[in-house]
């Protein structure tokens, strides 16, 4: 398995003031992307739909975000990351103030629409940049900062936003939101740079054969298919729930108020934002431990879903928050998908291996969120139901983990036996004697 390297000894305190810079831009982008969580009953009433219409904003969103992963890496490794963050600044506003104004279904998917592409533009952009100007050993850390900052977007956009929305009302609101971030374009231009030595750094076009290519080698690295699968599962729960689901299922099933539940899912956001940092610290020092815990946290979800489920008549708060937390874990393991691509692809191809890994948590969104919906529709609202959609994909993307995790061990023990550098040494034990590289 091909690594690589870091790209300085370490990162002065210029490098934290591009990065934060162009994080903020994430920081936004989790706004806007939140914003149906606690929207959803008031976009339903401003554009007369029921429960799969109103899971079609999120699917297209989220589906939109997915389907342009792989396309913004490839795009990042070309022009930069600086460009492309402008571009996601200009989509986010340009999307939120088309929202803001609109009040007829098919424009309102079309705003959801060019938010998700902004939406899709910003984090692979801020890992690029964290990649060119931080060193491996804190790359890690700085990704799940990375996430933490993000979420502090994710907090605005629950109680903060349900009280917005019911004091000056939708327009107001989206519209300043949407106008905000398009005047932080030029924070962007001013302040980030693509690495230590360059504003911007553009690469030479390459024939689509050859792009083609590099997605093809990138996907080859097993690092990189178990970066994906680990993506895929670990944090997709927490996303269905706060940009869709959670309070619909904690309002119409549960009976909370909306206040209640807009409440209830800061818990996902102050959970996964705190806990980000402290596992980006753990898996730096232990990266022998990043795969065994994305294992066992697997089932750690596994289980939470089922006691959240099967539970008697109406679950208590604090029940549901102790679960909210458990799923808020998602978000800091699955940076580990990102830390296996740092780990195992070159350099100039971080971007595409990145945006690669990146589809897979938005892929198991999509799924979950657009089955949720129709099972709300087929069962006349049986959230029991409707959430075991979330259950068969955890444990259909878990299991495809637990395949990979073989295989690139595997990987891992062929390269060592050749003499090869490794990021992370891995000892040959009787489980590994039965896989096959």
């Amino acid at each position: 398995m091909q690594s690589s390297r870091p790209v300085n000894p370490s990162a002065p305190a210029r490098a934290w003031v591009i990065w934060g810079a162009g994080a903020f831009v994430y920081l936004l982008a989790l706004f806007h992307r939140a914003s149906f969580g606690v929207a959803g009953l008031d976009a339903a009433e401003r554009f007369g739909v029921g429960a799969a219409a109103l899971g079609t904003f999120t699917v297209l969103q989220v589906g939109v975000y997915a389907a342009m992963q792989i396309p913004t890496g490839l795009l990042v490794d070309r022009f930069g990351p600086r460009a492309v963050l402008i571009a996601a600044s200009v989509m986010l506003g340009s999307g939120q103030v088309l929202l803001a104004l609109v009040d007829t279904y098919a424009l309102g998917l079309l705003a959801r629409g060019i938010l998700g592409v902004g939406d899709a533009l910003a984090f692979v952009s801020v890992l690029r940049l964290a990649a060119n100007h931080f060193p491996g050993r804190q790359y890690v850390l700085v990704t799940t900062l990375t996430g933490s900052l993000g979420f502090v977007g994710n907090l605005a956009a629950t109680l903060p936003l349900a009280l917005l929305l019911s004091g000056p009302g939708w327009t107001p609101t989206f519209l300043v939101a949407g106008l905000v971030t398009l005047v932080y374009v030029v924070v962007v231009v001013v302040a980030v740079r693509d690495t230590p030595e360059r504003r911007t750094a553009s690469a030479a076009a390459k024939p689509l054969s050859e792009v083609g290519g590099d997605l093809r080698e990138a996907w080859r690295v097993p690092g990189t298919r178990l970066g994906f699968w680990t993506h895929f599962s670990m944090p997709f729960s927490l996303n269905v729930m706060t940009l869709l689901w959670g309070v619909p299922y904690m309002v119409e099933e549960l009976g909370y108020t909306d206040t209640t539940a807009s409440s209830l899912l800061m818990v996902f956001v102050v959970g996964a934002m705190l806990s980000n940092p402290l596992a980006g610290g753990f898996f730096s020092r232990r990266p022998d431990l990043r795969m065994p815990t994305v294992l066992g946290y697997g089932v750690l979800l596994a289980v939470t879903w089922a006691a959240l489920l099967a539970w008697p008549g109406q679950v208590p708060i604090a029940a549901l928050v102790v679960a909210f937390v458990l799923m808020s874990l998602g978000a800091p393991v699955s940076s580990v998908g990102f830390a296996l691509v740092r780990d195992y692809n070159p350099l100039p191809r971080v971007g595409t291996a990145t945006g690669a890994v990146n589809v897979g948590g938005f892929c198991a969104t999509t799924v979950a969120s657009l089955l949720v919906g129709v099972l709300l529709e087929v069962t006349g609202g049986d959230y029991r139901i409707a959430l075991l959609a979330i259950v068969a994909v955890l444990l259909f993307g878990t299991s495809r983990v637990v395949v990979w995790f073989r295989r690139a061990r595997a990987a891992v023990l062929a390269a060592q036996e050749r003499g090869e550098y490794v990021p992370v040494p891995v000892t040959r034990t009787r489980w590994d004697l039965a896989t096959t590289a």
